[in-house]
């Protein structure tokens, strides 16, 4: 029987069970990925202080970067036959880590922050 989301057909070379194990790794990226973008986004608003500026700009090309790896990450679980899974229910089912939890901040705090979501 059919995984419920998976079709019957994958990316020519690959068989079904390897298709749908790679999918399923690529979703775990996603989820930490499309997480990282909302995080990113987060910090951009809530950073405070002097230099904020700096940091506020840095961060608008990293998000985009990030979003653009959402899309391409979403679209090769896709191609693999599988529906991809990036809805918020979806992330926070399957988290396994900790939250962001800084909210309006110095430049100094988020940056130490933001150097441990990229650890």
């Amino acid at each position: 029987m059919a995984e419920k989301n998976a079709a019957e057909y994958t990316v020519p070379g690959l068989s079904l069970s390897t298709g749908r194990r790679t999918a399923e790794i690529l979703q775990g990226r996603l989820h930490a990925i499309i997480d990282l973008q909302l995080t990113l986004k987060h910090a951009h608003w809530n950073v405070v202080g002097p230099g904020f500026i700096g940091v506020h700009e840095m961060l608008d090309p990293q998000i985009e970067l990030v979003r653009a790896m959402v899309d391409v990450v979403a679209e090769r679980i896709a191609t693999l036959g599988v529906s991809p899974a990036g809805t918020p229910g979806a992330l926070v089912a399957a988290r396994t880590w900790d939250d962001y939890t800084l909210g309006r901040a110095t430049t100094l705090e988020h940056l130490a922050a933001l150097d441990l979501v990229y650890d």
